[in-house]
């Protein structure tokens, strides 16, 4: 059966996004091209352009693939009865699996994310200010319910944040710990840390 057209620009605007994830991550954002994208998936330059305006709105499809469901689960995360303690353990655990599963979508996010300008750049900046929040709420939940010490919820929230992120730089899939493994290590490190100390 012959594809409808919709299908098979859908399946083209994947490929184009797969590559330029792929090509991205091999030469970086400023020393790739538009011709480079269409000579991996096929196309001429001009015909590019039907399925995308610019490189970076492209690589603005790939911060917002990359933060989207996250910042969707960590909303649920947040939402449910879970105490403040399991709320930050499952955040850690959800920002980690996601960015070991896409390892090179994120490792494109979070080493090029600074070149993007004026709109584009705000809306970046905003959903990853966004998570910081939503890591704020769990932590304040945790300060009001006396599970966690008073520190400053943002600066715990950037720092916890940090500590993930900085997965890209070294996380490999075929290294001794598992997402997992890592998750749990990282939570008894900061839930540990925000524990209120028992005299």
């Amino acid at each position: 059966m012959r594809k409808s057209v919709s299908a098979d620009a859908a399946g083209k605007d994947e490929q184009i996004f797969a590559e330029a994830v792929r090509i991205f991550g091999e030469k970086g954002y400023h020393a790739t091209s538009m011709q480079n994208i269409a000579d991996a998936v096929g196309l001429q330059k001009g015909s590019l352009y039907h399925y995308i305006s610019s490189k970076e709105e492209l690589l603005f499809k790939i911060f917002e693939r990359s933060t989207g469901a996250l910042t969707k689960e960590l909303e649920a995360i947040i939402a449910s009865d879970d105490s403040p303690k399991r709320k930050l353990h499952r955040a850690i655990e959800a920002h980690l699996t996601a960015l070991c599963e896409r390892l090179d979508v994120y490792t494109v996010y979070l080493s090029e994310r600074r070149v993007l300008s004026g709109r584009t750049h705000a809306r970046v900046r905003a959903e990853g200010e966004r998570h910081a929040r939503l890591l704020e709420k769990i932590i304040q939940q945790g300060i009001a319910s006396k599970d966690f010490r008073a520190l400053d919820s943002k600066m715990t929230a950037h720092a916890i944040l940090g500590m993930c992120n900085w997965l890209y730089q070294w996380y490999s899939p075929t290294g001794r710990l598992t997402p997992h493994e890592i998750a749990e290590i990282f939570s008894d490190l900061v839930v540990g840390g925000l524990e209120r100390r028992r005299k």
